[in-house]
Parts: C-alpha cells; sequence; structure tokens
C-alpha cells in the first residue's frame, strides 16, 4: 500500500495516461499487488510500475490497467522487463492464458511495447476497438484499441 502515492506521481508525471484518484492508486496497491510489480532504484524508490487484474469473467485473463516509467528512466527497457515478470509470476502463481490491455491509437509506445511482448512469447496478437471515442464522455477521447494476447501454453 505504501507504494501508492508514488505510483500516482508516476502516472500523474508521464503526461499521457488517464490519471486516477491518488485513492485508487492506495486501492490498488492494497487489493491488486498480487497482479501488479513496481521497479525501484538503487536508494529503494519507485520508478516504474505495471498494475492489473484478472478478469473476474475470465480469471485466465490478466488485464493489464497501466505502464509507466519515471522519465528518467525511460528507453532502459524497464516496462518490457516489468510485463515479463509480472506475467511470469501471475502465470506461476494463477494461471495465465491470455493478457489484454487497451491502447489509443496515438500511443505508439503501449504499441510497441505490447507488440514486442507478444513477439517475444511467441503468441498473437489481436486488435480490435473496445470502446469507441464517441462512448467517453470527453469529446477529444479517442478510441480505446482491445489487444489481446495470447493464448500462452503451459
Amino acid at each position: 500500500m505504501e507504494d501508492g502515492a508514488a505510483i500516482w506521481r508516476i502516472a500523474r508525471d508521464s503526461e499521457v495516461l488517464d490519471l486516477n484518484s491518488s485513492y485508487s492508486y492506495l486501492l490498488w496497491c492494497r487489493d491488486f499487488a498480487a497482479t501488479s510489480v513496481v521497479a525501484r532504484d538503487e536508494a529503494g524508490e519507485p520508478i516504474a510500475f505495471v498494475t492489473g487484474y484478472l478478469r473476474p469473467d475470465r480469471p485466465g485473463t490478466l488485464v493489464v490497467w497501466q505502464v509507466a516509467v519515471d522519465q528518467g528512466h525511460r528507453g532502459t527497457g524497464l516496462a518490457g522487463k516489468l510485463l515479463d515478470a509480472l506475467t511470469s509470476r501471475v502465470a506461476a502463481e494463477q494461471g495465465l492464458a491470455s493478457v489484454e490491455t487497451t491502447v489509443t491509437p496515438d500511443n505508439t509506445a503501449s504499441d510497441r511495447l505490447f507488440t514486442s511482448y507478444a513477439q517475444r512469447h511467441g503468441v498473437s496478437l489481436e486488435r480490435k476497438v473496445l470502446f469507441d471515442g464517441g462512448l467517453f464522455p470527453e469529446d477529444t477521447h479517442l478510441p480505446e484499441v482491445l489487444y489481446r494476447i495470447g493464448p500462452f501454453h503451459a
């Protein structure tokens, strides 16, 4: 739970993520710690995170909610390493059939992250619009494209 404030700050400073309330990040660290991961620097301070949850109707599907890396640590492959570590842990502890996430069409960094993840693991990646931009109350929200990665084989 103690990482909640730090990952809220990392998400805020990313300037690309939809920022949730600070309270939600505290809850996330408490309730979804088994399906999330935080990277730390040499001093033990959080510098990156991946948050996720298992879909209630598909318990073998890990939904990756947010991925963020502090500005000074970007471009080092840290997000990919965290995603690999998280999915490996979830597979070992709870089983993993697939990974899902959503990416807006303008988010090339996330597109590259999840495309390379699927390639590294030798699994397919399907893309389709999950939520059209018109569903969001903000007039400027782009569509959220569902990335379905898998199936993984035990």
